[in-house]
């Protein structure tokens, strides 16, 4: 078997690599030349842990190799981008899918399957790709077998993931679900979930769309709480202790292409019907403001104006900062004249400082908008750098917080002092 992956980014190329390392040749096909040149050269251009390791055995039994355009295979799998388009809805632009379509169109033969793995619109297989292909000569589930496989990975896991998780299969017709079962069982050791194309999209929408809402009826409590003098933190802690009760952690907001995305997709498909869903998008998109807000009430009870801002990613000990709350915050704060904003993250690149200490000298204030490790146990030298050890934690993740003179989190909020 051989196998074209269609985007090499946070999806895309650890799938390749995982099938390339389970025997099957992979060719990785992406549309930017400086990724496929640093692929070439053995280098990854993601973070994630033991990607180098996979790219290097890949290479090494030359079972894959990265170019800018596809070739000849028996498998197509489209990972690539599906940003929100910039409408009322926030609805799914397909222009990545669609061109991805098209660039592996002169290259499909009779028998072939093509799998859509990016995040998708309800009914986007039914409706576009679908018909796309028809309309090329192809009968679907005799001549073609069309599926969408969504992943269901966690950054910093995407390796394990990917081969222990249970994977859905969703094909346009029950023979175009029996061969992507075929293809995937050469790694994937959970189960093989086997449904419809319109069924698979949908669940996928909705597994991030939950944890959307979860997250939302936490940052709700926050605000609630806020304004009753209650500790949210402790009244999720005891709430918990329900057996059948799990509500998330709260936090500056939600991120990273999947929550902060995947709910929008949903709205945009029946928006007279998600009600719920579009007023938990709400709920998260405004909380920055809201942490720019207790930001301003502390700065106002302590005085000062210098702060640091920890974290720009989305979540904890990777790279990714796309849709991040934290950089939302960082961007408003520095538009406020009166304030002096550094940043800080270990991982993302355009942070203002390459070291911890360097933001911390001569701060007011230390603002933690992303659970790194490295935020957990600041080191006694970096706090004293500062000229106020004061410290606004939004991820309750500092172990030792006697160590500064003040310490807020979403539990103890200056209204709350």
């Amino acid at each position: 078997m051989k196998v074209n992956v269609i985007g090499l980014g946070y999806i895309g190329l650890p799938t390749a690599l995982t099938f390339a390392n389970h025997g099957i040749e992979v060719v990785g096909v992406d549309v930017s030349e400086t990724v496929v040149q640093s692929l070439q050269a053995g280098q990854a251009p993601i973070e994630e842990p033991d990607i180098d390791r996979y790219l290097a055995q890949a290479l090494a039994k030359k079972t894959f190799k990265a170019q800018l355009v596809p070739e000849k295979a028996d498998v197509f799998i489209i990972a690539v981008p599906t940003p929100n388009i910039a409408d009322q809805f926030g609805s799914c632009d397909l222009s990545y899918v669609k061109a991805a379509m098209a660039a592996i169109l002169p290259y499909l033969e009779q028998g072939n399957t093509v799998i859509v793995e990016s995040t998708i619109q309800p009914r986007t297989m039914e409706d576009i790709v679908g018909p796309f292909f028809e309309a090329a000569g192809y009968i679907i589930g005799e001549e073609l077998y069309l599926l969408h496989c969504p992943e269901r990975v966690l950054p910093g896991k995407i390796f394990e993931e990917l081969v222990m998780n249970n994977r859905i299969i969703g094909g346009m017709t029950s023979a175009c679900t029996q061969q992507g079962k075929r293809i995937y069982q050469t790694f994937v050791k959970g189960n093989v979930l086997e449904t419809s194309a319109s069924i698979a999209e949908l669940s996928k929408l909705m597994e991030n769309t939950y944890r959307d809402l979860n997250i939302a009826l936490a940052n709700e409590l926050v605000q609630i709480g806020d304004r009753l003098n209650i500790d949210a933190l402790q009244v999720i802690a005891l709430a918990n202790q329900h057996p059948r009760v799990n509500i998330h952690q709260p936090g500056p907001g939600v991120g990273g292409h999947c929550l902060a995305v995947d709910p929008y997709f949903v709205v945009a498909a029946a928006p007279e019907d998600a009600k719920l869903i579009q007023l938990g998008r709400m709920i998260n998109t405004e909380m920055p403001e809201f942490i720019i807000k207790k930001v301003e009430e502390i700065l106002a009870i302590h005085g000062g104006n210098k702060i640091a801002v920890l974290g720009l990613a989305y979540k904890g000990n990777i790279d990714d900062a796309r849709e991040s709350p934290a950089i939302e915050i960082a961007k408003r704060l520095k538009q406020k004249k009166a304030l002096q904003v550094t940043t800080y993250d270990p991982y993302v690149a355009t942070s203002d400082v390459a070291h911890l200490e360097v933001a911390l000298t001569d701060s007011d204030l230390a603002l933690i908008l992303c659970d790194h490790d490295a935020f957990k146990d600041i080191a006694p030298a970096a706090i004293q750098a500062m000229k106020q050890k004061i410290v606004f934690d939004t991820k309750n993740i500092v172990t030792d917080k006697t160590r500064f003179d003040a310490a807020y989190s979403l539990g103890a909020l200056p209204s709350a002092q």
